[in-house]
């Protein structure tokens, strides 16, 4: 079904960008809007999501420890039944990305030929790297390679456990997980909302890629349910993260103060939930600064940070080794990525169920994330070709995420094979995934100034991604309106921080990241839709590009 631009077959535009490549729709974003208490929000996207995020926050803390039981009884049969979808959708936005960015496609420009960039390529790849997968690197970055260095490869690879071999599986591996299906997931998403906000004048939310196939009825139901969803997945999902973070900071300040001070922290929930304050007062101080001044800036001192430890991890380390192990595991990830990108546990055997806890798990947590960072990179990338936006998301932060991990895997590993056994893989079993990068820092030299500076990274990166999902959930209650009021994105750290400590308090974190990846499933289908209706949407704007209404307005 073609998408419902204007027919200018009869009639002279008096502007192209108005009159031929708007939607057909008598609305404005936010037009019917409720204004009270210095708040501007839509009417019943606003109201609903607090009053589910209140409605899970006490069934969650209700059943309390049954609440991870069911969870993960419903995770598990999604991922049982559905992790087939997960992994062809995947590799569909993949190819539909590529294909996009390469096609004639691929110089249309977001917003218009004449749109210009909002803020220079260095500042728009540090703000959507840091938005999409900084934090994930730093708590992940160590802790997961020791996993499946210590299970030979899961069921993909067949490697002695604890070996070399296993070692250049788990490299792999972990690339595979960091590499360019999460950056297409959240690219396509980005492209469709950046496509049919700034070409088509449409609403900046989720309701708007569903134009194609619905017309004006996305300002109905179905597209209040799809910002509705997506707005609970973007809470949830950062109260998960935030409570995450704030678990490696403990356990990092904790290192730390056992190491120089002499004594630990109280590693407890409370001083967790003192943390996550913290970075809540430092996210809403961030907000109120402002895209240019908060995001911005934070997105920078991130990047800066994380080459500093990279630098430091790879030439205070062994790097000869470092570089043979990144060779090895690259040649293992892109020699190995189109059976990976397809395995499903088929013919898996008794090596079964860990695809189901990694790379489904990845996906729908990708997925679940999507909302949030695919709207975020939207916002923030008006003014650049389609071409340039899929390079930008599929290059640059992939080949950096790919040498963080080579950099980081291989340190780990080098560790665990040549010095005293155990020395990451023991605490990361007996204290939880949090510790594992401060227990590879402790090999080395500085161990104190590394660890602060991995300790500060943490918190920007933290920082960065909770004002960035305030900014996104206040366009997804406004109906799509971009100019909210400064108090009403400063709302919702609040509200994540408040979800974060009354689930680690409530013992439902666990709970919570099993429910949010989850929500993956439905976001999974909708975003398959979003490459139907991109296509249609890209194939009409080419069709107006030709029409002889628009070269006599050229």
């Amino acid at each position: 079904m073609p998408d419902r631009s204007e027919d200018t077959s009869n009639q002279q535009a008096t502007t192209v960008r108005e009159r031929l490549f708007h939607a057909t729709v008598d609305r404005e974003p936010g037009d019917t809007n409720v204004q009270r208490f210095g708040l501007d929000v839509h009417p019943v996207v606003f109201p609903l999501s607090i009053a589910l995020i209140v409605g899970f926050l006490a069934v969650t803390l209700g059943l309390g420890d049954r609440a991870a039981t069911v969870y993960t009884a419903i995770f598990d049969y999604v991922n049982g039944s559905f992790g087939w979808l997960y992994v062809l959708s995947v590799n569909v936005f993949l190819v539909a990305l590529i294909a996009f960015g390469v096609s004639g496609y691929g110089s249309f420009r977001l917003g218009g030929p004449n749109a210009q960039p909002e803020f220079s390529r260095r500042e728009w790849l540090a703000m959507l790297f840091s938005a999409g997968m900084g934090i994930g690197l730093l708590f992940f970055g160590v802790a997961e390679p020791m996993y499946h260095f210590l299970s030979g490869g899961g069921s993909f690879f067949e490697a002695t456990p604890r070996s070399p071999a296993a070692g250049r599986a788990a490299t792999a591996i972990t690339m595979f997980h960091w590499g360019v299906h999460p950056w297409a997931i959240y690219g396509i998403v980005g492209l469709g909302l950046a496509f049919f906000s700034y070409n088509r004048g449409l609403p900046l939310g989720f309701r708007s890629v569903l134009y194609p196939l619905l017309g004006d009825r996305i300002y109905g139901w179905p597209g209040h349910a799809v910002d509705l969803a997506a707005v609970i997945a973007t809470v949830f999902g950062l109260a998960t993260t935030i409570g995450l973070g704030a678990l490696q900071l403990t356990a990092g300040l904790d290192a730390l103060a056992a190491e120089y001070l002499g004594g630990g922290i109280p590693t407890t929930i409370w001083t967790t939930a003192l943390i996550v304050a913290t970075l809540i007062g430092a996210t809403t101080v961030s907000v109120l600064a402002g895209l240019e001044a908060g995001i911005k800036r934070l997105s920078n001192i991130n990047v800066a940070l994380m080459i500093v430890l990279l630098g430091f991890v790879f030439l205070a380390g062994p790097t000869v080794p470092l570089l043979d192990g990144f060779n090895s595991g690259l040649g293992a990830y892109l020699g190995n990525i189109l059976e990976l990108s397809f395995h499903a546990e088929a013919f898996a055997g008794e090596r079964a169920g860990w695809q189901h806890g990694w790379t489904i798990f990845y996906w729908g947590f990708w997925l679940s994330w999507a909302p949030f960072v695919g709207l975020f990179i939207a916002r923030i990338s008006q003014g650049r070709t389609i071409r340039e936006f899929v390079a930008g998301v599929l290059l640059v932060p992939v080949l950096f995420s790919v040498l963080w991990m080579a950099v980081f895997n291989g340190a780990a590993i080098f560790v665990e094979l040549n010095g005293p056994g155990g020395t990451i893989t023991d605490p990361l079993q007996t204290q939880g995934r949090g510790v594992a990068l401060f227990a590879l820092l402790s090999y080395y030299p500085l161990t104190a100034v590394t660890s602060t500076v991995a300790t500060a990274n943490l918190v920007t990166f933290v920082v960065t991604s909770a004002d960035s999902g305030s900014l996104v959930t206040s366009y997804l209650i406004a109906g799509g309106r971009q100019d909210t009021p400064r108090r009403q994105r400063a709302l919702w750290p609040l509200l994540i921080g408040a979800t974060s400590i009354a689930l680690l308090v409530g013992n439902g974190l666990d709970a919570l990241q099993t429910a949010v990846v989850t929500t993956g499933l439905p976001f999974a289908v909708l975003t398959l839709v979003t490459v139907y209706t991109l296509y249609l949407g890209l194939h009409r704007e080419r069709e107006i590009k030709q029409s002889a209404v628009v070269n006599r307005q050229t």
